[in-house]
């Protein structure tokens, strides 16, 4: 399936912005089931300067400054991607989840939008029994959290912490996205933090905005995604964008501003079938 992702950030000042400085993750990212086929990122007031680069990660980062006074700053990505689906492994055939540990991976250590903690980990093991696949524990983990779970984005803001959201089991795709990375962690599963966007639907619940899931590490079939806010493992409908700890390290757009006062942020995602598919 060919989808096109149309991503829009405005920023609008109360006063005049004279500098600012901008870096934002907005470009898909490769990968066997992704192929990109364009990606155009344009700027309004046009930057001064602009590069882009690999992050650590290996996600595409750009980044530009604006040297000129304005009090509206627009952003826009379009994107057309190629997803190929692909069925997941047979549950029967991935390591139990005891195996798949990994207490020295990157992806284990806490990072500044999760924890590991006892909570997290109590949580998590009614779904991880022992000797039970990583598979089957992870996709049941994923599906208590969509049942337990209510999405409101009206309760939460970015700097909610992780341990309030399971206290409050309310949130957005960014909060149970973090939520079961903590869960994963706390049992020393590799886990990491994946960006992207989701195909417009009556059915698809996030796609109005970045959307967020988590992938796990399964010895032998490496990372298998899974998206608690859906219940669902990505397949043809999820355009991947980055992938890192958690948000801190993919954020679509951050950056610093000289002046400005006040501001608004509108941010508008379509996902679509390209060329009428």
């Amino acid at each position: 399936m060919i989808l096109t992702a149309s991503h829009t950030t405005t920023y609008l000042y109360a006063e005049p912005v004279s500098v600012c400085h901008t870096e934002v993750h907005l470009a898909p990212r490769p990968h066997p089931r992704q192929r990109v086929i364009s990606h155009e990122l344009t700027v309004n007031p046009e930057p001064a300067f602009l590069t882009s680069r690999a992050d650590y990660f290996g996600n595409q980062i750009t980044i530009f400054s604006i040297q000129e006074s304005h009090q509206t700053l627009s952003i826009n990505s379009w994107n057309e991607v190629e997803i190929t689906p692909a069925e997941p492994p047979a549950a029967d055939l991935t390591p139990s989840w005891e195996e798949a540990r990994d207490p020295e991976n990157e992806f284990v250590f806490r990072s500044p939008f999760t924890k590991k903690t006892e909570a997290f980990a109590e949580y998590a093991r009614a779904s991880f029994r022992a000797r039970r696949t990583l598979l089957d524990a992870v996709y049941e983990l994923c599906h208590r959290i969509h049942a337990d779970f209510r999405y409101d984005p009206r309760a939460t803001t970015i700097s909610t912490p992780v341990d309030e959201v399971l206290r409050q089991r309310v949130g957005v795709c960014q909060d149970f996205a973090h939520l079961m990375i903590s869960c994963l962690r706390s049992l020393e599963l590799p886990a990491r933090y994946v960006s992207g966007y989701l195909k417009s639907g009556e059915h698809s619940v996030g796609s109005e905005a970045s959307h967020a899931w988590c992938a796990v590490q399964c010895p032998g079939f490496g990372w298998l995604e899974f998206d608690p806010t859906n219940d669902t493992m990505p397949n043809e409908g999820h355009v991947t964008i980055a992938h890192g700890r958690d948000y801190s390290d993919v954020a679509p757009v951050t950056g610093v501003a000289l002046g400005g006062g006040e501001q608004m942020i509108n941010v508008s995602v379509e996902v679509r079938p390209a060329r009428g598919i």
